[in-house]
């Protein structure tokens, strides 16, 4: 019986042993807190479904999920012990802890994807990632110290086209020639809303991002003191996010426009198709190890790339920022629809 087989079988033994004992099974639910890093929407959908929808309970877990927001720090509530988890955004935010000896471990990765995504005006022309390099890019802060730094190294982009993107998207509305920075799920949507148009969308991911995006963290101390709580959290937030995106996601949804009164269903909705379309949640490693999947591979590539770029220390030792002790264990896989 491989490990994979051996999980799943104990894990529905457990779940059996709850349902015929209810009251046990109230009594002993493991208080658990989760940071997520902005305001409720569709990308963090799979975790609301398993609230909502009881799996955590079912995996002996009371949760509260915490959502983020432009004024709110989870990572630091995280850090300090205030929160169990936190939905770090990318592997280079990973890697980054490290570099700052915070300790905190990555032990799962939601999107195998990065969401990151340059939009185009639909009559500019542009096909290809290469298209873009003559325009005005307006790009963040943020986006300017991390993936900017992979299109220049590897992609020959130029510094000097990059105004700032300050999240207001009348700039590149106003310049037909110009490119703006966006997440796959959201801001096509928007400015399809906004301005009439469907803007040409180049997914990153497509042109070799590599990093991981919407990651599962918490403090290492706590992988190390309650691995078992730390798991069962990976595996309920992991059949979450498969339900979310493949079976009756209404509570999941309920609760986010709950929490979010400005979300629609127009836009959950939307969210949702991007997420399988791309196979940003699903996709590679996942469709044999199960959603979560990371690698040793992958992230040392990813690594190798963002080391070249500058965008991260050579010598950082970057395999203090994850660990496979939690996923690639085909948790769920069996709920993702048949082909």
């Amino acid at each position: 019986m491989s490990s994979a087989v051996l999980w799943r079988t104990l894990t529905a033994g457990w779940l059996l042993l709850a349902s015929v004992l209810p009251g046990a099974a109230d009594d002993k639910l493991d208080k658990v807190s989760f940071g997520t890093n902005w305001v409720a929407e569709a990308e963090h959908g799979g975790f609301f479904q398993a609230l909502a929808d009881g799996t955590y309970k079912r995996y002996g877990l009371d949760v509260t999920i915490v959502p983020g927001g432009p004024s709110v720090n989870n990572r630091t509530l995280l850090i300090a012990g205030k929160l169990d988890f936190f939905m770090c955004a990318n592997t280079l935010q990973s890697f980054d802890a490290v570099a700052n000896n915070v300790p905190v471990v990555t032990v799962a990765a939601i999107f195998q994807k990065d969401p990151q995504v340059l939009l185009a005006h639909p009559d500019s022309n542009v096909t290809k990632l290469a298209d873009l390099k003559p325009m005005t890019l307006f790009i963040s802060k943020e986006g300017i110290a991390s993936y900017f730094q992979w299109l220049k190294s590897e992609h020959g982009f130029s510094a000097q086209r990059v105004k700032p993107y300050t999240f207001n998207p009348q700039p590149f509305l106003y310049d037909r020639n110009s490119a703006m920075q966006g997440y796959v799920t959201s801001e096509p949507f928007a400015i399809e809303k906004q301005a009439g148009f469907k803007p040409t969308v180049l997914l990153l991911a497509d042109y070799g991002l590599s990093g991981y995006s919407t990651l599962i963290e918490t403090r290492r101390e706590l992988t190390e003191t309650k691995p078992g709580l730390v798991q069962r959290f990976v595996d309920a937030s992991v059949i979450g996010w498969y339900t979310y995106l493949y079976g009756d996601n209404k509570a999941g949804n309920d609760m986010i426009k709950q929490l979010n009164p400005e979300m629609t269903d127009e836009q959950l909705t939307y969210s949702i198709d991007k997420m399988k379309q791309h196979g940003i949640v699903d996709s590679g490693d996942t469709l044999r190890n199960g959603i979560g999947a990371m690698s040793d591979t992958r992230i040392a590539e990813f690594f190798d790339k963002m080391s070249r770029a500058g965008a991260i220390r050579r010598d950082l030792d970057f395999r203090k920022s994850y660990t496979l002790q939690f996923t690639n264990k085909a948790v769920g896989i069996d709920l993702r629809p048949r082909q």
